[in-house]
């Protein structure tokens, strides 16, 4: 390809027309003979600028050629493709059809330039006005910006509000500059089943979580559903595997604004950042994910009739550590496993196991029976410790897919008090019982009262002090010597 090849049409045709006309203009022809080397010009063939095919021009056009460059003070811009006067105007469209048109279409933004120019043929005809041509509405339409705007499959507030915002607001590429300061995260529904060990044929879910800057995968995983005990499961071994980081981008699927992970992210101190509303071109990069993953990773295993959700975690792993970390990034220029090596990184070192566990649970209040200590959680009764017995109402910490675990915790730190354990009513069955534990702010031992209380003296001697004479009549006992 010619440097030539790369200029736009404006200027090839002005280097044409100047290369025909330059040598005139270096050296002027003598008076009465502009007319000889106008036709001996006219009888040659050029090259055409575009097609490259060979081509002539009359007299007269080499003739208004050359006077424009002649009497200009640039005359290669003299030569240039003249712009339309009429440009921009559309003189085929009458007021009345640029009314009607503009009116039908903010009454139907989803019809396509054709059911636009029928129906407006049928409205101008009514009003015994010319119709102008279909190609002329649809060069007016693009003109001003009069696109289709396809009707979301859920026309709801959300999603109305969601397309007006894009059509109203610049979509921009983005990149953080650290590693692990931005983490996004999404569910696929693959387009392969997988066979159960019940026997049945289910379509998986990947999740996966990728750094922003680097493109590394730092964890993906298949489930058979899309909820937030397997959101959690996979998030945990993503965050063990490369640290904490900054902020966690996610859509805003039930999953992922469920009690328990929103509460888990902020107690690791994770910045949560979901997406608009019906926005999936804001999560991009987890989008371009999904298109390697089905071109690539679910195209190898075509030939598997019987593809369990185990061999397609396995084959997954491989393609990740072996294919997709180790295939350099067309945008970046690398590698996403060396991007991800040279940082800088701003993540943060990892709880262990049993921490991220407690992490990602809810806090929940409940009133305390004062018949038996109890509480009930989703329907189960679970004990208080009697030590406990004087809070009417208590705080507790589970995870809604995990009642093995069950903390009371403390209303205004949050700190953790106790386990609480489900109510084993066959092993209180046994008449044992423990002796009750003192409440927490009762005093270290009790002693008996000793006299008559302070309040009640003080009583009687200010009514003795008052001299009034006995308010009752005492009585003679059976048993006084007297």
């Amino acid at each position: 390809m010619s440097f030539e090849d790369d200029l736009p049409q404006r200027d090839r045709w002005a280097r044409l027309r100047f290369a025909i006309i330059g040598p005139l203009l270096a050296a002027p022809p003598a008076a009465g003979e502009l007319r000889a080397a106008l036709n001996a010009l006219a009888a040659k063939t050029w090259r055409h600028p575009l097609t490259g095919r060979e081509i002539r021009f009359g007299v007269s056009t080499l003739e208004r050629w050359y006077y424009a460059a002649k009497n200009a003070a640039d005359p290669v811009q003299a030569l240039h493709n003249q712009i339309r006067r009429d440009i921009g105007r559309f003189p085929s469209l009458s007021a009345a059809a640029v009314q009607a048109l503009t009116a039908q279409y903010r009454e139907h933004p989803g019809w396509t330039a054709q059911l636009h120019h029928d129906n407006l043929r049928v409205t101008l005809a009514a009003a015994g006005t010319k119709c102008p041509s279909y190609p002329s509405v649809r060069r007016y339409l693009k003109a001003q910006g009069l696109l289709r705007r396809r009707t979301p499959k859920r026309a709801t507030d959300g999603a109305i509000a969601a397309r007006e915002r894009l059509e109203q607001r610049e979509v921009r590429s983005y990149e953080v500059e650290h590693v692990l300061q931005l983490m996004h995260l999404d569910f696929h529904h693959g387009s392969r089943k997988v066979l159960t060990r019940r026997g049945a044929y289910v379509k998986p879910l990947l999740v996966g979580f990728i750094d922003d800057r680097s493109r590394f995968l730092c964890h993906a995983q298949w489930y058979t559903n899309e909820g937030t005990e397997e959101l959690v499961h996979g998030l945990c071994q993503a965050l063990q595997k490369v640290g904490l980081p900054r902020s966690l981008m996610t859509d805003r699927g039930s999953a992922m604004i469920s009690g328990e992970f929103t509460a888990g992210v902020h107690r690791l101190g994770i910045l949560h950042v979901p997406t608009l509303p019906y926005s999936p071109h804001v999560n991009g990069k987890q989008e371009n994910l999904w298109g390697r993953v089905e071109g690539r990773l679910l195209a190898m295993l075509e030939g598997e009739e019987n593809l369990t959700l185990e061999q397609l975690n396995v084959a997954t792993q491989a393609w990740i550590t072996q294919e997709y970390h180790r295939t350099v990034h067309s945008e970046l220029g690398a590698t996403p496993l060396e991007r991800y090596l040279a940082g800088p990184n701003v993540g943060r070192e990892c709880p262990g196991s049993e921490a991220l566990r407690a992490a990602f649970r809810i806090e929940v209040k409940r009133k305390q029976r004062r018949s038996d200590g109890t509480v009930s959680i989703a329907g189960q009764r679970f004990e208080i410790p009697s030590r406990y017995r004087h809070l009417s109402e208590v705080y507790l910490l589970y995870a809604r897919w995990d009642f093995s675990r069950v903390d009371l915790i403390d209303a205004r730190s949050g700190q953790i008090l106790c386990p609480v354990r489900p109510l084993d009513k066959a092993a209180n069955a046994d008449a044992l019982r423990r002796r009750v534990a003192p409440p927490m702010n009762a005093a270290a031992s009790a002693t008996p009262a000793a006299g008559i209380a302070p309040l009640l003296q003080k009583m009687i001697a200010d009514y003795a002090a008052t001299g009034l004479p006995p308010a009752y009549l005492p009585t003679a006992e059976k048993d006084d010597p007297a």
